[in-house]
């Protein structure tokens, strides 16, 4: 989530006059405030929030404490006393745009969905023209899996701010989960093009290449996000699963080995394991390794089928029928799942 910014705060709180009473703080409220306002420019959030609660106890409802306040307890989690804070400075000026933003983020942290998107949508009807609104708006609706909201979003917010790459990223990704895989390849690339270290961003595009069947660019971006990533399981999973399907076993065997020993239970990089070793021609360790795959995912039946075979090939029929028997039996409990509706290629 996009964190806030301090010099905005400091910019609302010199414009406050429309949004708080016209008194005049009190001198010693008046100190607090200033305190608090370096405090926050230092992001001292704790020494800002001791400062503010005691310029509350002066001047319980005033804009000019509680606007700092709600973003100190947003920025240090406390989330209960920022929506508390939020909803009083709501009450003193409800077309505060910046404060429903805020409150909005406060309840989308604390897991209220609905009344998060409810001042969320406020908040953009009020500064439509806001990237941060737009951006935060997005990832409420990303968490939510409303992946088409999601991109209207942020293609609203990228016309706000065009070069911002985890935004990019974002829609990238909104835009392959509503399969619109040629579009998200654009965006990722654009991501890349504002920052190459945007994190997992030629992962992204390989992903989205592989889905297409472009296993070939797919492999060059993976093998990139190796290059920043070395020691995640999923990248090295998704490169050797690109590498089998191209045939190279070899090199696949390679990525799919390291894939399951950062992570021994990632069952599918346990089954690609098994057909690669099984190419290799290295059937105990396939046989092993497919076992695994089974015992980490006991309701998938393509490891029993890979099994199978590979039992068949050791020449152990009584164990390969057995195998057999356990495929049959998992595909028809779960026809939706069982061998090749999985999408695998057995």
């Amino acid at each position: 989530m996009a964190r806030i910014s301090v010099q905005l705060w400091i910019v609302l709180l010199g414009c406050s006059l429309a949004f708080s009473q016209s008194v005049p703080l009190s001198p010693e409220a008046e100190t607090l405030v200033r305190r608090a306002q370096l405090a926050i420019d230092r992001e001292d959030f704790a020494s800002a929030i001791h400062d503010l609660r005691a310029a509350q106890e002066l001047t319980p409802d005033d804009a000019r404490v509680l606007r700092p306040l709600l973003l100190s307890y947003l920025e240090t989690g406390q989330l209960d006393d920022a929506i508390k804070t939020g909803q009083q400075a709501r009450m003193l000026d409800p077309r505060d745009s910046n404060v429903r933003h805020w409150l909005g983020l406060a309840y989308f942290k604390s897991g209220r969905a609905d009344e998060a998107r409810a001042e969320l949508r406020e908040s953009e009807n009020l500064d439509g023209g806001n990237f941060d609104i737009h951006f935060d708006s997005a990832l409420l609706m990303l968490s939510g899996k409303d992946y088409a909201a999601a991109a209207r979003e942020l293609e609203t917010a990228l016309r706000i701010k065009p070069s911002h790459a985890l935004a990019h990223t974002l829609l990238g990704r909104a835009y392959q989960n509503t399969n619109r895989t040629i579009k998200a390849i654009e965006q990722f690339r654009a991501a890349l093009r504002d920052d190459d270290n945007v994190p997992l961003g030629h992962y992204n595009l390989a992903f989205a290449y592989a889905s297409l069947g472009r296993n070939s660019e797919a492999i060059s971006e993976y093998q990139a996000e190796l290059v920043r990533s070395p020691n995640n399981p999923e990248v090295h999973y998704q490169l050797g699963h690109c590498l089998l399907e191209t045939g190279d076993w070899k090199s696949a065997k390679i990525h799919l080995q390291r894939a399951s020993e950062i992570d021994p239970h990632n069952a599918n990089a346990l089954y690609d394991l098994g057909k690669a070793l099984l190419l290799a021609g290295e059937i105990e360790p396939a046989i092993t390794a497919l076992q695994k795959a089974a015992q980490v995912n006991p309701a998938d039946p393509s490891p029993h089928y890979q099994l199978a075979r590979t039992l068949e090939k050791a020449g152990q029929r009584e164990a390969a029928q057995q195998e057999w028997q356990r495929f049959a039996a998992l595909k028809k409990a779960n026809p939706a799942t069982g061998g090749m509706a999985t999408g695998r290629t057995q």
